[in-house]
Protein backbone atom coordinates (compact mmCIF):
# COMPACT_ATOMS: atom_id res chain seq x y z
CA UNK A 1 0.00 0.00 0.00
CA UNK A 2 1.46 2.72 -1.08
CA UNK A 3 0.82 6.09 1.24
CA UNK A 4 0.98 9.30 -0.17
CA UNK A 5 2.61 12.31 1.43
CA UNK A 6 -0.06 15.17 1.66
CA UNK A 7 0.70 18.69 0.24
CA UNK A 8 -0.53 21.13 1.86
CA UNK A 9 -1.68 23.68 -0.20
CA UNK A 10 -1.64 27.62 1.61
CA UNK A 11 -4.68 29.72 1.54
CA UNK A 12 -5.03 32.07 -0.03
CA UNK A 13 -7.16 34.14 1.75
CA UNK A 14 -4.82 36.33 3.85
CA UNK A 15 -3.05 37.71 0.56
CA UNK A 16 -6.73 38.97 -0.77
CA UNK A 17 -7.34 40.59 2.01
CA UNK A 18 -4.40 42.56 2.12
CA UNK A 19 -4.23 43.73 -1.05
CA UNK A 20 -7.80 44.86 -0.57
CA UNK A 21 -6.86 46.93 2.67
CA UNK A 22 -3.94 48.42 0.52
CA UNK A 23 -6.15 49.38 -2.30
CA UNK A 24 -8.31 51.23 0.40
CA UNK A 25 -5.22 53.02 2.39
CA UNK A 26 -4.70 54.42 -1.79
CA UNK A 27 -8.13 55.23 -2.11
CA UNK A 28 -8.23 57.46 1.00
CA UNK A 29 -4.63 59.12 -0.09
CA UNK A 30 -6.23 60.15 -3.07
CA UNK A 31 -9.87 61.54 -1.68
CA UNK A 32 -7.65 64.10 0.25
CA UNK A 33 -6.65 65.58 -2.68
CA UNK A 34 -8.69 68.31 -4.16
CA UNK A 35 -10.30 67.66 -7.66
CA UNK A 36 -8.69 69.82 -10.47
CA UNK A 37 -11.13 71.77 -11.69
CA UNK A 38 -11.39 75.01 -13.36
CA UNK A 39 -11.61 77.52 -10.56
CA UNK A 40 -8.80 75.89 -8.91
CA UNK A 41 -6.53 76.47 -12.05
CA UNK A 42 -7.99 79.97 -12.06
CA UNK A 43 -6.94 80.35 -8.54
CA UNK A 44 -3.80 79.13 -8.41
CA UNK A 45 -2.86 81.20 -11.84
CA UNK A 46 -3.49 84.20 -9.92
CA UNK A 47 -1.55 83.43 -6.91
CA UNK A 48 1.47 82.84 -8.96
CA UNK A 49 0.99 86.02 -10.86
CA UNK A 50 0.41 87.89 -7.63
CA UNK A 51 3.89 86.09 -6.09
CA UNK A 52 6.00 87.18 -8.42
CA UNK A 53 8.09 90.09 -8.27
CA UNK A 54 7.40 93.12 -10.39
CA UNK A 55 9.73 93.68 -13.23
CA UNK A 56 10.46 97.24 -14.19
CA UNK A 57 10.61 97.67 -17.95
CA UNK A 58 13.95 98.83 -18.65
CA UNK A 59 13.04 100.14 -22.51
CA UNK A 60 10.20 102.10 -20.70
CA UNK A 61 12.56 103.86 -18.04
CA UNK A 62 15.67 104.79 -19.89
CA UNK A 63 16.39 105.91 -23.16
CA UNK A 64 20.36 105.31 -23.89
CA UNK A 65 21.29 108.97 -25.71
CA UNK A 66 21.81 108.41 -29.57
CA UNK A 67 26.03 107.74 -30.39
CA UNK A 68 27.40 111.02 -32.74
CA UNK A 69 30.21 110.50 -34.14
CA UNK A 70 31.76 113.67 -35.81
CA UNK A 71 33.22 113.25 -39.55
CA UNK A 72 36.37 113.99 -40.00
CA UNK A 73 35.17 116.95 -42.40
CA UNK A 74 33.35 118.49 -39.17
CA UNK A 75 36.36 117.55 -36.83
CA UNK A 76 38.62 119.44 -39.69
CA UNK A 77 35.53 122.32 -40.35
CA UNK A 78 36.67 125.86 -40.80
CA UNK A 79 35.68 128.34 -38.62
CA UNK A 80 32.30 129.65 -38.51
CA UNK A 81 31.15 133.37 -39.83
CA UNK A 82 30.60 134.38 -36.10
CA UNK A 83 34.25 132.92 -35.07
CA UNK A 84 35.73 134.65 -38.41
CA UNK A 85 34.12 137.87 -36.97
CA UNK A 86 35.03 137.76 -33.76
CA UNK A 87 38.75 137.09 -34.82
CA UNK A 88 38.61 140.07 -36.81
CA UNK A 89 36.93 142.06 -34.15
CA UNK A 90 40.26 141.05 -31.43
CA UNK A 91 43.09 141.56 -34.67
CA UNK A 92 41.29 145.17 -34.51
CA UNK A 93 41.19 145.63 -30.90
CA UNK A 94 45.54 144.43 -30.84
CA UNK A 95 45.92 146.74 -33.55
CA UNK A 96 44.69 149.93 -32.20
CA UNK A 97 45.42 149.20 -28.42
CA UNK A 98 49.15 147.78 -28.68
CA UNK A 99 50.42 147.34 -33.12
CA UNK A 100 49.85 151.34 -33.58
CA UNK A 101 51.59 152.42 -30.03
CA UNK A 102 54.51 150.06 -30.32
CA UNK A 103 55.42 151.35 -33.76
CA UNK A 104 54.78 154.46 -32.44
CA UNK A 105 57.16 154.01 -29.58
CA UNK A 106 59.99 153.00 -30.69
CA UNK A 107 60.09 155.97 -33.48
CA UNK A 108 59.49 157.96 -30.49
CA UNK A 109 62.33 156.46 -28.93
CA UNK A 110 65.07 156.12 -31.84
CA UNK A 111 64.36 160.12 -31.75
CA UNK A 112 65.00 160.36 -27.90
CA UNK A 113 68.06 158.05 -28.13
CA UNK A 114 69.66 159.60 -31.39
CA UNK A 115 68.83 163.56 -30.86
CA UNK A 116 68.55 164.00 -27.59
CA UNK A 117 70.76 161.27 -26.05
CA UNK A 118 73.72 161.40 -28.64
CA UNK A 119 73.58 157.36 -29.21
CA UNK A 120 74.51 156.05 -32.25
CA UNK A 121 72.38 154.00 -34.40
CA UNK A 122 74.65 151.05 -34.54
CA UNK A 123 75.37 151.42 -30.52
CA UNK A 124 74.07 148.92 -28.02
CA UNK A 125 72.44 152.11 -26.54
CA UNK A 126 70.09 152.85 -28.95
CA UNK A 127 68.63 149.14 -29.93
CA UNK A 128 68.49 148.88 -26.09
CA UNK A 129 66.40 152.52 -25.98
CA UNK A 130 64.05 151.87 -28.96
CA UNK A 131 63.24 148.07 -27.67
CA UNK A 132 62.36 150.18 -24.59
CA UNK A 133 60.20 152.35 -26.11
CA UNK A 134 58.45 149.28 -28.24
CA UNK A 135 57.73 148.04 -24.87
CA UNK A 136 56.83 151.34 -22.90
CA UNK A 137 54.29 151.75 -26.06
CA UNK A 138 52.59 148.02 -25.99
CA UNK A 139 52.10 148.51 -22.01
CA UNK A 140 50.53 152.11 -22.10
CA UNK A 141 48.54 151.61 -25.30
CA UNK A 142 46.99 147.95 -23.95
CA UNK A 143 46.32 149.86 -20.60
CA UNK A 144 44.73 152.42 -21.41
CA UNK A 145 42.43 150.93 -24.31
CA UNK A 146 40.94 148.18 -21.91
CA UNK A 147 40.72 151.26 -19.27
CA UNK A 148 38.69 153.64 -22.05
CA UNK A 149 36.87 150.71 -22.62
CA UNK A 150 35.78 149.84 -19.23
CA UNK A 151 34.72 153.13 -18.59
CA UNK A 152 32.62 153.87 -22.03
CA UNK A 153 31.04 150.43 -21.85
CA UNK A 154 30.38 149.86 -18.02
CA UNK A 155 31.98 146.27 -19.39
CA UNK A 156 32.18 144.82 -15.33
CA UNK A 157 33.97 141.90 -16.83
CA UNK A 158 36.91 143.57 -17.56
CA UNK A 159 39.43 143.30 -14.86
CA UNK A 160 42.39 145.66 -14.81
CA UNK A 161 44.80 144.14 -12.76
CA UNK A 162 44.36 141.24 -15.19
CA UNK A 163 44.87 143.71 -18.33
CA UNK A 164 48.08 144.89 -16.26
CA UNK A 165 49.64 141.90 -16.23
CA UNK A 166 48.04 141.15 -20.26
CA UNK A 167 50.40 144.41 -21.49
CA UNK A 168 53.58 143.53 -18.71
CA UNK A 169 53.98 139.67 -20.77
CA UNK A 170 53.09 141.48 -24.09
CA UNK A 171 55.26 144.47 -23.29
CA UNK A 172 58.35 141.87 -22.22
CA UNK A 173 58.02 140.18 -25.87
CA UNK A 174 57.52 143.38 -27.59
CA UNK A 175 61.26 144.67 -25.63
CA UNK A 176 63.75 141.95 -27.36
CA UNK A 177 61.90 142.22 -30.65
CA UNK A 178 62.11 145.94 -30.87
CA UNK A 179 65.76 145.43 -29.68
CA UNK A 180 66.44 143.10 -31.92
CA UNK A 181 65.04 145.20 -34.97
CA UNK A 182 67.92 147.76 -35.69
CA UNK A 183 70.64 145.40 -35.31
CA UNK A 184 68.82 142.57 -37.67
CA UNK A 185 68.05 145.50 -40.39
CA UNK A 186 71.79 146.88 -40.52
CA UNK A 187 73.20 143.54 -40.67
CA UNK A 188 70.95 142.70 -43.75
CA UNK A 189 71.69 145.74 -45.20
CA UNK A 190 74.92 145.83 -44.73
CA UNK A 191 75.10 142.63 -46.57
CA UNK A 192 73.67 144.52 -49.77
CA UNK A 193 70.89 142.08 -49.63
CA UNK A 194 67.48 142.89 -51.88
CA UNK A 195 64.78 144.62 -49.97
CA UNK A 196 62.98 142.13 -50.12
CA UNK A 197 65.45 139.72 -48.34
CA UNK A 198 65.68 142.40 -45.97
CA UNK A 199 62.05 142.64 -45.14
CA UNK A 200 62.08 138.70 -44.91
CA UNK A 201 65.17 138.46 -42.51
CA UNK A 202 63.45 141.03 -40.18
CA UNK A 203 59.97 138.66 -40.06
CA UNK A 204 61.47 136.08 -39.54
CA UNK A 205 64.41 137.27 -36.99
CA UNK A 206 62.42 139.80 -34.93
CA UNK A 207 59.44 137.25 -35.05
CA UNK A 208 61.59 135.06 -33.24
CA UNK A 209 62.84 137.45 -30.84
CA UNK A 210 59.15 138.00 -29.80
CA UNK A 211 58.19 134.50 -29.69
CA UNK A 212 61.65 133.82 -27.33
CA UNK A 213 60.87 136.97 -25.30
CA UNK A 214 57.07 136.05 -24.70
CA UNK A 215 58.19 132.11 -23.94
CA UNK A 216 60.75 133.26 -20.82
CA UNK A 217 58.49 136.02 -20.14
CA UNK A 218 55.54 133.29 -18.96
CA UNK A 219 58.64 131.34 -17.49
CA UNK A 220 59.57 134.56 -15.41
CA UNK A 221 56.67 135.80 -14.80
CA UNK A 222 53.59 133.67 -13.95
CA UNK A 223 55.27 133.15 -10.86
CA UNK A 224 54.26 136.83 -8.96
CA UNK A 225 51.34 137.51 -11.39
CA UNK A 226 48.23 135.06 -11.28
CA UNK A 227 46.78 135.81 -14.46
CA UNK A 228 50.00 135.24 -16.92
CA UNK A 229 50.00 131.23 -17.73
CA UNK A 230 53.14 129.29 -17.09
CA UNK A 231 54.46 128.05 -20.75
CA UNK A 232 52.80 124.58 -21.66
CA UNK A 233 52.55 123.10 -24.85
CA UNK A 234 49.13 124.72 -25.52
CA UNK A 235 50.00 128.14 -25.22
CA UNK A 236 52.99 127.61 -27.31
CA UNK A 237 51.04 126.74 -30.21
CA UNK A 238 49.15 130.02 -29.89
CA UNK A 239 52.03 131.73 -29.00
CA UNK A 240 54.19 131.27 -32.06
CA UNK A 241 50.94 132.39 -34.38
CA UNK A 242 50.73 135.50 -32.41
CA UNK A 243 54.62 135.93 -33.29
CA UNK A 244 54.42 135.10 -37.24
CA UNK A 245 51.93 138.03 -37.24
CA UNK A 246 54.63 140.32 -35.27
CA UNK A 247 57.09 139.35 -37.27
CA UNK A 248 55.04 140.91 -40.47
CA UNK A 249 54.21 143.83 -38.49
CA UNK A 250 58.30 144.18 -38.25
CA UNK A 251 58.34 143.29 -41.58
CA UNK A 252 56.66 146.08 -43.03
CA UNK A 253 57.97 148.30 -40.59
CA UNK A 254 61.61 147.77 -42.94
CA UNK A 255 59.46 149.92 -45.75
CA UNK A 256 59.57 153.48 -43.68
CA UNK A 257 63.61 153.25 -44.72
CA UNK A 258 63.02 155.39 -47.83
CA UNK A 259 67.19 155.41 -48.07
CA UNK A 260 67.69 151.59 -48.61
CA UNK A 261 67.13 150.57 -52.10
CA UNK A 262 64.19 152.60 -52.87
CA UNK A 263 63.04 151.42 -56.20
CA UNK A 264 62.65 147.87 -54.83
CA UNK A 265 61.22 149.06 -51.52
CA UNK A 266 57.19 148.43 -52.98
CA UNK A 267 56.06 149.80 -49.50
CA UNK A 268 57.82 153.44 -50.05
CA UNK A 269 55.07 155.45 -50.99
CA UNK A 270 52.53 154.39 -48.27
CA UNK A 271 54.58 153.43 -44.97
CA UNK A 272 58.20 155.54 -46.22
CA UNK A 273 59.53 158.33 -44.02
CA UNK A 274 62.01 160.52 -45.84
CA UNK A 275 64.68 163.05 -43.90
CA UNK A 276 62.00 166.04 -44.75
CA UNK A 277 59.21 163.94 -42.64
CA UNK A 278 58.70 165.97 -39.50
CA UNK A 279 59.11 164.03 -36.27
CA UNK A 280 55.53 163.64 -35.08
CA UNK A 281 54.45 162.14 -38.55
CA UNK A 282 57.60 160.20 -38.84
CA UNK A 283 56.26 158.38 -35.64
CA UNK A 284 52.84 158.37 -36.71
CA UNK A 285 54.24 157.04 -40.35
CA UNK A 286 55.92 153.87 -38.53
CA UNK A 287 52.98 153.10 -36.28
CA UNK A 288 50.99 152.79 -39.50
CA UNK A 289 53.56 150.69 -41.00
CA UNK A 290 53.52 148.18 -38.16
CA UNK A 291 49.62 148.49 -38.17
CA UNK A 292 49.48 147.45 -42.16
CA UNK A 293 51.75 144.52 -41.28
CA UNK A 294 50.04 143.10 -38.55
CA UNK A 295 46.89 143.26 -40.46
CA UNK A 296 47.93 141.91 -43.57
CA UNK A 297 49.22 138.93 -41.93
CA UNK A 298 46.61 138.66 -39.90
CA UNK A 299 43.81 138.55 -41.97
CA UNK A 300 45.72 135.92 -44.13
CA UNK A 301 46.00 133.60 -40.34
CA UNK A 302 42.71 134.51 -39.64
CA UNK A 303 41.43 132.79 -43.13
CA UNK A 304 43.97 130.03 -42.99
CA UNK A 305 43.74 128.77 -39.04
CA UNK A 306 41.13 125.98 -38.57
CA UNK A 307 38.80 127.24 -35.46
CA UNK A 308 40.45 127.08 -31.97
CA UNK A 309 43.94 127.19 -33.27
CA UNK A 310 44.74 130.91 -33.46
CA UNK A 311 45.58 133.21 -30.47
CA UNK A 312 42.69 135.35 -30.83
CA UNK A 313 40.07 132.29 -30.72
Amino acid sequence: MIFATPVRIASRTPLVARGQQLLQHQCRLMSTVPACTEDSVKKNNARQIHTDPPRRSVALDFEAPPMHFPAKEEEAAAPTPSGIANRLKVTAEVTVSKIFPAGFGWQSSSILAEDYLGYSADSVAFALTTGLGDAVGVFVGHSAFYAAKKAITSDESIDMNREAQTGLLLASAAFCSGTAWQPLVDMLQGMNLPFLQVFAGTWVGCGTAFYLGLRGAREILSGPFKHIHAPTFENSITDRSLSVAIGGATGFFVGTDAAYLPSQNFLINVVGIHDTTPALAGCAIAGASTSLGFLSTQTALNAAYPAGKLWND
